[in-house]
């Protein structure tokens, strides 16, 4: 898969496009893209994936708060296990939220990637306010400028896949609904920094992550079974999130104890799988009654594994 950074991009010789934001690259998002391959297969073309950086949210909504699924480097690791020909991470600038709708048309899509096909969700908006729908492409579809091919809702249990709802899901905790969703199990990537050590001083040594990109979506507190991917290795794992009220109830931490594993790795990167949720995050009366709920949850967490 090539990449692409710039608004000056090469030829792509017979381009089958498609263009979204793509936050955490769902199941509905894998439908789409499984269409684009097939039209590329169908057409002999190029598969072009337009994404864009940073998410268009930040620009026409700068004082929302938002926290992303995935990060644009984690998109660019998820797209090319789907085998896709060009990824394009477009910024997303003031001036190009502006267009209209037809000169977005006219002057991104036609004049920059002058596609043969273009494979689109059904509730693909674009230009200035949102104004541009499929109508607007199937009318020049209709001229011959490309091949329109729009995608229906993709439903689970008769719910439409949004980014919406596994953004909600994951606030809640609820990952085994959010991983559904997603149709793969959500994941993050951080730096073991410095904790307080408390966790060794119990048995349960942890590893403390740092996430650096900060619109990152953290899941709702609790602990969680978890894989911890670090040097090439996959190791399980249970974590907490949360502000540790038996200790001190102030910053939110991200902790990870990783099973049968006492190396040092500060500095080190990991990323961490989150397979299912325990339990919500609580407050125990003491260290003894903590140190006994982590033994509870290091078991279920083997128990999970073993099954």
């Amino acid at each position: 898969m090539q990449i692409h950074y710039t608004t000056e991009l090469p030829i792509i010789k017979n381009a089958i496009l498609t263009i979204g934001t793509f936050d955490g690259l769902h199941s509905g998002h894998i439908t789409i893209i499984n269409r684009l391959k097939a039209l590329a297969t169908q057409y002999n073309g190029s598969t072009v994936v337009v994404t864009f950086e940073p998410h268009p949210r930040t620009i026409v909504q700068p004082n929302a708060l938002l926290q992303i699924i995935t990060t644009a480097t984690e998109k660019e690791a998820l797209f090319a296990s789907l085998g896709i020909d060009h990824l394009v991470i477009y910024p997303f600038t003031k001036a190009f939220a502006s267009l209209s709708a037809t000169n977005y048309i006219e002057q991104f899509i036609i004049g920059t990637f002058n596609p043969i096909g273009i494979v689109i969700g059904y509730d693909h908006h674009f230009g200035a306010n949102r104004t541009g729908n499929i109508n607007m492409l199937q009318q020049y579809a209709n001229k011959g400028a490309f091949t329109l091919v729009e995608i229906a809702a993709h439903t689970i249990d008769n719910n439409a896949i949004s980014s919406t709802k596994i953004r909600n899901a994951l606030l809640h905790g609820d990952i085994e609904k959010a991983n559904t969703l997603l149709g793969y199990p959500y994941f993050f990537t951080g730096i073991v920094v410095q904790g307080k050590q408390l966790g060794r001083t119990i048995g349960y040594k942890t590893a403390n992550i740092q996430i650096a990109n900060t619109m990152k979506l953290i899941p709702g507190n609790g602990v969680y079974v978890v894989l911890v991917t670090y040097a090439n290795s996959t190791l399980q794992g249970m974590m907490n999130i949360g502000t540790r009220p038996t200790v001190d109830g102030t910053n939110r931490t991200i902790e990870v104890h990783i099973l049968h594993f006492d190396a040092e790795i500060y500095g080190e990167q990991l990323t961490i799988t989150l397979v299912k949720r325990l339990r919500n995050e609580q407050k125990f009366d003491d260290l003894q009654a903590l140190k006994n709920q982590l033994y509870i949850d290091k078991k279920n967490t083997e128990k999970h594994f073993a099954n």
